[in-house]
C-alpha cells in the first residue's frame, strides 16, 4: 500500500537540488500544522588545512585556529627508536614552524 504525503521544502533547498547538488537536512512533523516540514541544515563551509611540512612519519599543518602536528610510527621499530623518531620529528616541526613565522615577519 503505498501512501501520498505532502511536505513543505524550503526555496534554498530546491535550488539546492536544481544544481545537481545535495540538500542535507531533517524532516519532521510541526507541531502546529500537523504537515511534514523539510529543514534545510546550514552549508559549513570548511577551509582545508595548509601542510607546514611534512615528516618522516607525519606533517604539520595549519587550521584557522590551531597548528596541528601529526605522527605515525610502526610500532615494529621498537620503543627506543620511536622515542628518538619522535624527538626528531617534533625538532623538525619546531623548527618548521619558526621558519614559518620568521617568513610571515617579512
Amino acid at each position: 500500500m503505498m501512501q501520498k504525503k505532502f511536505i513543505e521544502i524550503p526555496e534554498a533547498a530546491l535550488v539546492r537540488i536544481d544544481d545537481n547538488q545535495y540538500a542535507h537536512g531533517s524532516l519532521h512533523r510541526d507541531p502546529e500544522t500537523g504537515k511534514i516540514v523539510f529543514n534545510l541544515h546550514k552549508q559549513r563551509i570548511r577551509r582545508k588545512d595548509k601542510l607546514i611540512r611534512s615528516l618522516e612519519h607525519g606533517w604539520v599543518k595549519e587550521s584557522p585556529a590551531r597548528y596541528k602536528v601529526f605522527e605515525s610510527i610502526p610500532k615494529k621499530v621498537g620503543m627506543a627508536s620511536v622515542i628518538s623518531i619522535l624527538e626528531r620529528d617534533t625538532k623538525v616541526a619546531k623548527e618548521a614552524l619558526i621558519d614559518r613565522e620568521l617568513i610571515n615577519r617579512v
